[in-house]
């Protein structure tokens, strides 16, 4: 196992400390893509590694890098719901207005997942309700779309 494969499965482990000594003796881990163009960020807030992203974040991790499909770590945690890793991302100044390859941003993808919870802090923190992914559809569009009438009114 190559040390960058190591590191993404110590991620996966939730293992702090062995983290933490990873990043000592190699600090460039912090930024390593893997075959999916995953970020050790985007890999921990996937799988709701919170304690680990903010170990990341703290060793100046990209807030803002993308992995294969254009996602940042917010988009990827929008539209699983879990606003305190979202919050957590945002305090860290993350792109709240991101796009992946198809357009599609947090709020979009929070408004499709019927992320309730999700759509409000986006908004608290300004997300752009007009943007439009590249179908041309907005994050309301979507809501109306799949009978998500409290996220759609939420939207207004």
């Amino acid at each position: 196992m190559t040390e960058n494969e190591l590191f993404f499965a110590t991620i996966q482990s939730g293992n702090e400390d062995n983290i933490k000594a990873q990043l000592n003796r190699n600090p460039d881990l912090v930024n390593i893509q893997d075959q999916r163009g995953f970020t050790p960020l985007i890999f921990a807030t996937y799988f709701n590694k919170e304690n680990i992203a903010e170990i990341l974040l703290e060793n100046n991790a990209d807030i803002n890098s993308k992995d294969a499909s254009g996602n940042t770590a917010l988009i990827g945690v929008s539209f699983k719901g879990n606003t305190s890793i979202a919050e957590k991302l945002l305090q860290h100044e993350a792109d709240i207005n991101a796009k992946n390859n198809a357009g599609i941003t947090a709020l979009i993808y929070a408004a499709m997942y019927n992320q309730v919870d999700m759509v409000k802090l986006l908004l608290n923190h300004k997300a752009d309700i007009t943007i439009k992914d590249n179908e041309g559809k907005t994050a309301k569009d979507y809501a109306k779309e799949k009978g998500f009438n409290t996220i759609a009114e939420t939207l207004k």
